[in-house]
């Protein structure tokens, strides 16, 4: 199984952190942002993993010269006019899939106990009774956060805006909403089909959700996994920085 680690960002709410290294190098309990999730992904049955690449990117290169991991490689995917953001960073290294099958895609800066190989086993299950129009499974959460997806019966429809100083305010919604309509927090951890490279032409930097909504109102199905049981850190800041520290401490 192959999978995608996004890491060109700059980190700059970081502040000085990441003034002298990319965020994927960022150290938490002993080892870099990008080692936890590179592990994580192999202990998924992952052997194959794209990077993308942008701040300081000859740290996550030696990096990947210098890993040690047993039946893992790796291919960069470097944005020098970039970054690209995630879903222009995710098209840009469309190109450089092999496989057919569904990938996991996850950010550099997320730190949770979600097990990805079950992620990756309810994807393939609802796909199975998706009648082929599945095209990602989003990992998410029941949680008091100013950004929300937003879900009915049929899947991704939109998402909500409160207060984040990343977005705007406001609501989207590319179509009418089929049933009950929830709210959810992304993680920021994806399993992906490869046939979503071919139905978008969007080109440069862009959101990953502005392109599940694109693809969501020309009805495709994005999926929502609930992984509220889990714990998740976003190393955004550096206070969650140091919440994650006092975490994964081993």
């Amino acid at each position: 199984m192959e999978g995608m680690i996004l890491a060109a960002g700059a980190g700059t709410r970081l502040g000085s952190i990441t003034e002298e290294l990319p965020k994927a190098m960022v150290q938490v309990g002993g080892k870099p942002l990008l080692e936890w999730v590179v592990e994580s992904m192999a202990r998924a049955g992952v052997t194959r993993i794209i990077i993308n690449t942008h701040h300081h990117e000859a740290s996550i290169r030696a990096f990947v010269q210098e890993s040690g991991l047993s039946g893992v490689s790796f291919v960069l995917s470097p944005e020098v006019d970039g970054p690209y953001e995630t879903g222009g960073g995710l098209l840009r290294a469309a190109p450089l899939f092999r496989e057919k099958c569904p990938f996991l895609l996850h950010n550099v800066d997320v730190l949770s106990t979600i097990p990805l190989e079950g992620l990756v086993g309810r994807h393939v299950e609802a796909d199975e009774g998706g009648g082929g129009r599945l095209m990602a499974s989003v990992a998410v959460q029941r949680r008091d956060a100013r950004r929300q997806l937003l879900f009915d019966d049929l899947g991704l429809m939109g998402w909500e805006n409160r207060g984040s100083d990343r977005a705007p305010d406001g609501r989207v919604q590319v179509r009418d909403p089929v049933g009950e309509v929830c709210r959810r927090s992304f993680t920021g951890i994806h399993v992906v089909d490869p046939a979503l490279f071919g139905l978008s032409d969007r080109r440069g930097s862009f959101s990953i959700i502005t392109l599940y909504l694109d693809l969501a109102a020309a009805g495709w199905v994005i999926n929502p996994i609930d992984v509220s049981d889990e714990e998740w850190f976003d190393i955004g800041t550096p206070e969650r920085l140091e919440e994650a520290r006092a975490r994964f401490s081993y």
